[in-house]
């Protein structure tokens, strides 16, 4: 019987192909502590710095390094723009991240929209589009300058994809826009609150203020590119700061056209794993066609005597999620067809 060590151990690591990084919901503000809007989960607000340096320090001192790190949303608070501190803020986080040996792709999520417009925004250090791959002979797969969303290659036969789950937002958009008023008639529809941000009595209760969606536009897209890696036999990685799947989150937490987006990943073979934050609290499930879906434990809400982020580590079968602190270990074992 083959018995298979813990990653990172030597002799496994001859079987491991890459790794990357995982970290999500920092939300670094110049704070004393202070709690969650229910007022029942501390939140560590300066602390969540001191975390994200242990997280580099770590991936920056392992025997092989990761491909790369993926950040999975609200980098710094709310409460920052509140102060008028929001750039400040930004750039100490962003000069933490330059400790980081290897390249971070920047997922953009509510709190990023509470202190910038998406116009700065796509003009900032995070915006990481330019790391994205181009398939030269397949103008299909390039995305849309309407929203922020691009795939990249960490590693032969694997492919990450980055979609913008605030493509159909009222946050960070100019309220005199087509967009805002087409989005604010979407969030009016389902929910009737002159509260925005509160789900009582919703049937459908991610149809908030803090949520968005994908467009249309966006998931043909995302379509173009898995029927792409479907065809060159490519396994996928997609992330976003939103969760598509309700077993993997609360019913809250959820992307507001969550559904439209499996639709999608599930007319395809070629997608291994959906990595989200946003819920802080975590969370997986597999779906029925074998996609896991990893919700990630958010710093933010991480005591300052344990961590929360995760290494990944990629196997020609599987991949590992090899957790710290908060985060537990994972195996994502993939589809058969999909094996090499």
């Amino acid at each position: 019987m083959d018995v298979k060590p813990e990653p990172g151990t030597l002799s496994e690591n001859s079987e491991v192909l890459f790794s990357f990084g995982v970290i999500a919901d920092i939300q670094y503000a110049d704070l004393e502590d202070g709690y969650n809007f229910q007022g029942n989960r501390r939140r560590y607000y300066r602390h969540s710095l001191l975390h994200l340096r242990g997280a580099i320090e770590h991936w920056n001192t392992e025997g092989r390094p990761p491909r790369c790190v993926l950040q999975l949303g609200d980098i710094i608070d709310g409460y920052n723009a509140q102060y008028k501190v929001s750039e400040k803020s930004l750039e100490l986080v962003m000069n933490t991240f330059q400790m980081l040996k290897v390249p971070v792709h920047h997922t953009w999520g509510n709190h990023e929209f509470y202190n910038f417009s998406r116009n700065y925004l796509t003009n900032s250090k995070l915006n990481t589009k330019f790391l994205e791959d181009r398939i030269v002979h397949d103008p299909k797969t390039v995305p849309s300058e309407d929203y922020y969303a691009y795939h990249f290659v960490p590693f032969p036969q694997f492919r990450f994809i980055l979609l913008d789950a605030y493509d159909l937002s009222v946050l960070g958009v100019d309220q005199s826009s087509p967009k805002y008023q087409q989005c604010l008639k979407i969030l009016r529809e389902h929910n009737p609150n002159s509260e925005l941000n509160s789900p009582q009595g919703l049937s459908e209760p991610q149809f908030v203020q803090f949520n968005g969606g994908f467009s249309q536009d966006q998931l043909n897209w995302l379509n173009e590119v898995l029927t792409f890696s479907d065809t060159n036999q490519e396994k996928v990685v997609i992330v976003s700061h939103l969760p598509i799947y309700p077993e993997a989150s609360d019913s809250v937490c959820l992307a507001w056209n969550y559904r439209d987006a499996l639709a999608v990943i599930w007319s395809h073979k070629c997608v291994v794993c959906f990595f989200a934050g946003h819920t802080h609290d975590g969370g997986y499930c597999e779906d029925p066609f074998g996609v896991h879906h990893i919700n990630l434990e958010g710093v933010i809400e991480t005591a300052p005597d344990s961590q929360a982020f995760g290494t990944v580590y990629v196997y020609p079968d599987k991949m590992v999620l090899k957790g710290r602190g908060r985060v537990p270990d994972r195996i994502m074992n993939y589809k058969r067809e999909i094996q090499l």
